[in-house]
């Protein structure tokens, strides 16, 4: 677990200073800056964006760590394997650019029917697609050979510094908010250079034109996944696409707020993801059971923990937070406890996603993401129209639990892997007690004392009572380091 631990705690920290910097751009930048018409544009342009780029690489992101071992035993293999993988999108991603090209006009006349503000910047969302999608291709290629970490940095960090910049451009005049939203482009085709770079770095990528020998479990595998990566991306976004549809665009902007402020609690899923994922596929491809287990059941309790006491940091500051933002962005305070709760079931479950994708069992994914998909656009067509951004976030909660439970029991009925513990319950009731305890406590400072003070405090007790009944060996033994490093242990 060494190397675990150590490349998810360097991960963590490059997350959570990327949503630190992140959360200036949401909460402040955005609706100050870019007003919330624009902010609403943008969100709507990630987010579609963001459901496309697993079609646009053809899932091959997950397939290159999967078969990424048994292609690997010699150069020629290797540079095979990679050439492969590089190319096999390229086949998908011309076809879908030739018909955006060519009736562009239809898409965007669609697109901008409910809101006519959206038209010129509707040819912005293939281009990101694409250049999110070879994005995560390299970045697999780097967790691949457990260099995860400089990729986390270019997506967490340089990304949103980028965007910083490029706001601070719109509040001095430089640019417009138009232009903003196109130089999006140009963000994530930056971003797309540097890990291609570095990718490069770690290990020379040498194309070489011949099909690896496992071509057609390669193509067997890739179908499955990328229709299940589709499916988890719109899970996330599919909502924001939908608000469009039922409701004025500004009410995207708010929210991305509440959506953004909830997605904090998934921040050390996401570090740790980065790791677990290439140390799942190799444990499962040389059948070390035992081994994978005891990585579940670790997961599961350390992101537990950790996101026990995001939630609740969050759910006790929330109406704090929301004071300082403009008055109408509060609407959303419902869709921070809805999704908030969502995330944290979701966090619960530890590397689930990775040994489902990487098993036998991918397959199935894919059958039960189908029957999900089918069923958020229905929630979603019923609860917008009659419930606003609230219907909006209920449809995700049903949505992304009934998805976690049916992943959760596949796994446990299936493969008799258990991600729980009796110190689950404990986790489970101590994250209960801070929020009892904090949330309807209230001082009467102004609003970022209030935060500081209460996150402190309920810091203090969570993070104790969870060291003290030796909740997770994990972050015990970061914490014993860090006290060590002091002189205090």
């Amino acid at each position: 677990m060494g190397i675990v631990i150590k490349q998810s705690i360097r991960n963590t920290i490059i997350t959570f200073l990327g949503f630190g910097i992140g959360a200036v751009n949401t909460l402040f930048m955005y609706p100050y800056f870019l007003g919330k018409e624009y902010f609403g544009i943008t969100g709507y342009v990630l987010a579609l964006a963001n459901v496309l780029y697993p079609i646009m690489s053809f899932g091959i992101q997950n397939t290159l760590i999967k078969f990424f071992d048994e292609n690997s035993k010699s150069d020629k293999e290797l540079n095979s394997y990679i050439t492969y993988m590089l190319l096999v999108p390229v086949f998908f991603i011309i076809p879908i650019l030739v018909l955006f090209f060519f009736f562009y006009d239809t898409i965007a006349l669609y697109e901008s029917q409910e809101n006519s503000v959206v038209y010129p910047f509707v040819w912005v969302i293939p281009i990101i697609a694409v250049f999110m999608g070879y994005f995560e291709i390299f970045y697999a290629w780097l967790r691949a050979h457990m260099k995860s970490v400089f990729g986390s940095f270019v997506k967490e960090v340089f990304v949103r510094i980028l965007v910083s910049v490029l706001l601070f451009g719109v509040y001095f005049g430089y640019i417009s908010p138009s232009d903003f939203i196109y130089s999006l482009v140009l963000v994530y085709g930056i971003a797309l250079l540097l890990i291609v770079f570095y990718a490069n770095k770690v290990r020379k990528i040498r194309l070489y034109f011949k099909t690896p020998k496992s071509s057609k479990a390669i193509l067997r595998y890739t179908f499955f996944i990328i229709l299940s990566g589709s499916i988890a991306n719109m899970l996330l976004d599919i909502d924001k696409y939908m608000i469009k549809h039922y409701m004025n665009v500004e009410n995207i902007a708010f929210y991305s707020v509440a959506i953004f402020i909830a997605m904090v609690i998934s921040v050390p899923s996401r570090a740790m993801h980065q790791i677990t994922y290439p140390i799942t596929a190799k444990l499962i491809n040389e059948g070390k059971w035992d081994e994978l287990n005891a990585l579940y059941k670790k997961s599961s309790i350390t992101l537990q923990v950790v996101g026990g006491l995001l939630l609740i940091g969050i759910l006790v500051n929330i109406k704090q937070l929301y004071l300082l933002l403009p008055p109408e962005y509060s609407q959303g305070l419902f869709v921070v406890f809805t999704i908030g709760l969502s995330k944290y079931f979701d966090l619960i479950l530890g590397n689930n996603n990775a040994i489902i994708f990487n098993s036998k069992y991918y397959r199935a994914v894919l059958l039960l993401g189908l029957v999900l998909v089918v069923l958020i656009i229905t929630l979603n067509l019923y609860f917008i129209p009659n419930y606003g951004l609230n219907g909006a976030a209920m449809a995700t909660l049903i949505s992304i639990s009934l998805y976690s439970v049916a992943k959760l029991l596949f796994v446990v009925l299936k493969m008799k892997l258990y991600p729980f513990t009796s110190k689950t319950l404990v986790a489970l009731a101590i994250t209960g007690l801070s929020f009892g305890l904090f949330y309807y406590w209230e001082f009467s400072f102004h609003p970022i004392v209030n935060i500081i003070l209460k996150s402190v405090l309920v810091s203090l007790l969570y993070v104790g009572l969870s060291y003290f009944l030796k909740i997770s060996s994990d972050i015990n033994y970061v914490i014993n380091s860090f006290l060590k490093k002091l002189g205090l242990k």
